[in-house]
């Protein structure tokens, strides 16, 4: 049967969700008739959807179901038929096509304060793991080659969830094995270390490209949160802004986009925490701080219970510590 179907790529992609027992149905208003959309691959940077085309569905879906999953794909005639059973349910989706629908977003300002200490850090290894993700499920093709070469950091134990996780260990999904480091993360954080002019942290990167032992990463891991060592972290956020800014910003219904008063008042809110998240960095920096600015934001295509808010990380000093405080512009 496999052989047979025209959209090879696109049915791998939903026996991954099938093993991963993941399989979450989008049902839209304002979804083109017929179509039914599939959760594929939603983060701040990518929200992906199968789409089963010209479809029906018969049967019980339980769209809060946990646990395995059993999908049998077959062709009836013209249109093809997915059995997919939930436990005791079953539901039965029939379609002419599935579609892959990709819509990626500008990443490189977001941020999730889910885990105290070294946030900015943690905010890091976050966005190098949504990046990793899209890399890894919708293929290099969607990634510029900036983008490529960056993601490799994700497979760096000393930035990586290994030492600044940024979400708590009942919510972390490895991107990789444990304490393992990638050559090509190691060659990458060695010209990071030799643009930012650190040559001690290169004399490390090598020790540990010879010796790449857990003690060692940890080392590394204390070294990047030092003041001494502040250019290297520095750069590496620059470098993923500026390979993010390539894509769009999420638009919520700016000016003549939005699309009634619930739309236009959350526009209107969202405008207003930037303005006074905009007036509070610069009040800060006039008084000498470093001050990066990030936000929080829901998805566009899927409705959650993320609310638009924004966060400052202002740096300071604790010892030869580079530490931050975070300021929340919108949280009531």
């Amino acid at each position: 049967m496999e052989k047979e179907i025209p959209f090879k790529e696109e049915y791998e992609k939903l026996k991954i969700l099938v093993s991963q027992g993941q399989f979450e149905l989008i049902f839209s208003e304002e979804e083109k008739a017929g179509d039914i959309r599939l959760v594929y691959l939603m983060n701040d940077a990518v929200e992906s959807f199968l789409v089963f085309c010209k479809a029906r569905m018969t049967g019980s879906y339980e769209p809060d179901f946990q646990g395995e999953l059993q999908a049998e794909l077959n062709k009836d005639g013209s249109q093809y038929v997915l059995v997919v059973r939930q436990g005791k349910s079953v539901c039965t989706i029939f379609f002419q096509e599935l579609v892959l629908e990709t819509h990626l977003f500008n990443y490189g300002n977001t941020g999730h304060f889910w885990v105290e200490g070294y946030e900015y850090l943690r905010q890091l290894e976050y966005r190098l793991a949504i990046l990793w993700d899209k890399r890894e499920y919708l293929g290099e093709d969607f990634c510029t080659e900036e983008e490529r070469q960056i993601s490799y950091l994700a497979e760096f134990p000393p930035l990586n969830f290994c030492c600044y996780p940024a979400v708590s260990e009942k919510y972390l999904v490895p991107s990789c094995g444990w304490w393992q480091v990638s050559e090509e993360a190691l060659e990458f954080m060695d010209q990071l270390s030799e643009e930012a002019g650190d040559k001690s942290l290169r004399v490390w990167l090598r020790l540990y490209s010879r010796f790449p032992s857990k003690w060692i990463a940890k080392h590394i891991a204390w070294m990047l949160h030092r003041v001494s060592h502040g250019k290297v972290t520095d750069l590496i956020d620059r470098k993923l802004a500026q390979a993010a800014s390539v894509y769009p910003d999420r638009d919520f219904g700016k000016g003549e986009s939005a699309k009634g008063d619930f739309q236009q008042q959350e526009a209107e809110r969202i405008q207003n925490l930037q303005k006074r998240a905009m007036a509070r960095k610069k009040e800060l920096e006039l008084k000498g701080f470093q001050v990066r600015m990030l936000k929080e934001e829901p998805f566009l295509y899927v409705k959650d219970s993320v609310e638009y808010q924004i966060h400052l990380m202002v740096w300071k000093r604790n010892g030869r510590n580079r530490i931050v405080e975070v300021e929340t512009i919108g949280k009531e």
